[in-house]
């Protein structure tokens, strides 16, 4: 009985020491509005067909240098007023039959997966370069972060075919590890240099989608903090003032 209990207790750390190894790269974001700007062209040509993001609005985007006139003409292909969420046509019903569970909105998708891996936007970087084919997958497409994950790699035309070699390392506890080496197999129409910052543009703008008043916040912070190392200097200089009579 014990041993029962203590296999069932480690099962899922030895099913996760059996998996594949994972390592994030480091994310270049960036906040610059060019790079926000691309960033938001990507998101909507590639990713709003079946994510959405509900939780932002069209004329937000004005605050990443976009006009209202350029974001109508470019970037508002699913909503008739400036003033509408970033929400897609797919039903939720439509897409579990299609994809075998709904796509999840996006407006958080950084601060979530930061919840879960620390980065968020480490994990995306890391995912949308991630893809490789697999001809045992019902899309054709597997990743190595994502493992067996259930999104087409909507992004080959840009990245092109990825080829995964897999091999085997010990992992130091008496067990075996998958790692999974990525080559490139057929081109894509960006080299890996361009492909590679067309896709730190959108992580970039996936991160500033989910806390648009960030940069604003550590600006404030920034004077908070000035502030009160101000206060604390006049406060000591009074108390100095205050009991130099009585010391």
């Amino acid at each position: 009985m014990k041993k029962l209990l203590t296999s069932l207790l480690f099962a899922p750390l030895l099913a996760l020491a059996s998996g594949p190894e994972l390592h994030l790269d480091k994310a270049p974001v960036s906040t610059e509005p060019a790079a926000l700007q691309n960033g938001a062209k990507l998101f909507v040509n590639y990713c709003l067909n079946c994510h959405g993001a509900s939780y932002m609005r069209y004329n937000r985007l004005q605050q990443i240098g976009l006009s209202e006139q350029m974001i109508k003409d470019n970037l508002m292909f699913t909503a008739d007023k400036i003033g509408e969420p970033m929400r897609i046509a797919m039903q939720r019903d439509e897409a579990k039959v299609w994809f075998g569970a709904a796509p999840p909105d996006l407006t958080v998708i950084s601060r979530s997966r930061a919840s879960e891996f620390g980065s968020g936007a480490d994990w995306l970087y890391t995912y949308l370069r991630g893809f490789y084919r697999d001809s045992e997958r019902p899309t054709g497409w597997n990743n190595v972060v994502f493992e067996n994950v259930g999104m087409p790699h909507v992004l080959y035309e840009l990245q092109g075919e990825q080829v995964a070699k897999v091999e085997e390392k010990d992992d130091g506890h008496g067990g075996k590890t998958k790692v999974i080496h990525l080559e490139q197999g057929k081109p894509g129409t960006m080299s890996k240099e361009d492909y590679d910052k067309s896709v730190a543009d959108l992580v970039s703008f996936l991160t500033w989608m989910g806390e648009p008043m960030a940069e604003t916040r550590k600006s404030i912070g920034s004077i908070v903090i000035a502030f009160l190392g101000v206060l604390f200097v006049l406060s000591y200089l009074l108390k100095k003032n205050y009991w130099k009579d009585i010391h």
